[in-house]
């Protein structure tokens, strides 16, 4: 019979990936929804994937979804982050031994990134998680981290945008930054599933590159030999802009505070943004891409007039 694993948040733009990597490595997957959700329509059709509606609120709701799994993976948006004490407590409850919670981004585990206002949430999930696993010798925790979702974001613009022949270059663009497209990241909850012992509560670091937004647009340019628009900006200045958001309360762009916060974790020195000198990814059984990859990668999102 299939070890079963849950996932909460299956249906994001990360959720997904990690479905596949587990239903192809041949674990059964339990996808949690919210009670009224017609989410679960997006996934795909496999004998190894049910679905079960839940409270995310309520404990007893969540520990009856969770009997019989071993692994509960939380990919949780936004609005439910600081919300998933009642999930660990349920998952405690019914016997599961490993917990994934909602990191799969910047380097909270770092001093100065633990800082920031935008993953205060994860961190009181992290010291929650410590305190659990302390008390509880059958329960343990991985934090995976993996920098921004690189394939997702120069698809969508996020750290550069060649659709467009644009991006905002941070600090000069020679900072070299960690990164790791969504299948991989998928591994690498495989990965760790597979090796528990060896992952056991602490991060694992994952990337599928670590590059350079000066790096992505030679590679741009190497193809149809057209100019970027690149709009510079200092992550010490994008700070403080994002600090003064904040402080303005219900007046201010939180969103634009919180993304600026992101980039400050990316690319400021000090915070960890590019861990190319320690990643799990051997052991978790993941390939790098290699220079010509990520060639490609952003070649393939050039206009197509322009790519030829």
């Amino acid at each position: 019979m299939a070890v079963k694993v849950a996932i909460a948040g299956g249906t994001g733009n990360l959720g997904p990936a990690i479905v596949y990597a587990l239903l192809n490595a041949g674990y059964h997957v339990t996808v949690l929804t919210r009670k009224g959700s017609n989410s679960a329509s997006k996934l795909p059709k496999h004998d190894n994937i049910s679905v079960a509606e839940v409270d995310y609120s309520s404990v007893e709701s969540l520990t009856e979804a969770l009997k019989g799994h071993k692994v509960v993976v939380s990919t949780v948006g936004t609005e439910l982050l600081g919300g998933q004490d009642p999930l660990i407590d349920a998952a405690i409850a019914a016997g599961v031994t490993r917990f994934l919670p909602s990191e799969f981004g910047s380097n909270t585990p770092n001093p100065k990134s633990s800082q920031l206002p935008v993953f205060q949430a994860k961190v009181k999930t992290q010291k929650y998680l410590k305190e659990k696993a302390a008390q509880n010798p059958n329960f343990s925790y991985t934090l995976v981290i993996n920098g921004p979702f690189f394939d997702w974001g120069i698809q969508v613009g996020f750290v550069a945008n060649p659709a467009k022949h644009a991006i905002t270059v941070y600090n000069g663009g020679d900072i070299p930054f960690s990164a790791t497209n969504l299948d991989t990241i998928g591994q690498g909850v495989v990965g760790v599933i597979e090796h528990l012992d060896e992952t056991k509560n602490r991060a694992v670091y994952i990337q599928s590159t670590a590059t350079t937004q000066n790096q992505l647009i030679a590679y741009g340019k190497e193809k149809d030999g057209k100019d970027w628009d690149v709009t510079p900006k200092d992550t010490k200045q994008v700070y403080k802009e994002s600090l003064t958001e904040l402080q303005k309360g219900a007046d201010g762009n939180i969103g634009a505070a919180m993304i600026g916060f992101i980039f400050t974790s990316v690319f400021e020195e000090g915070y960890g943004g590019n861990w190319s000198d320690k990643t799990d990814n051997e052991l978790l059984g993941l390939k790098s891409l290699s220079d010509s990859d990520v060639k490609a990668l952003v070649q393939g999102l050039l206009p197509s007039s322009s790519a030829l």
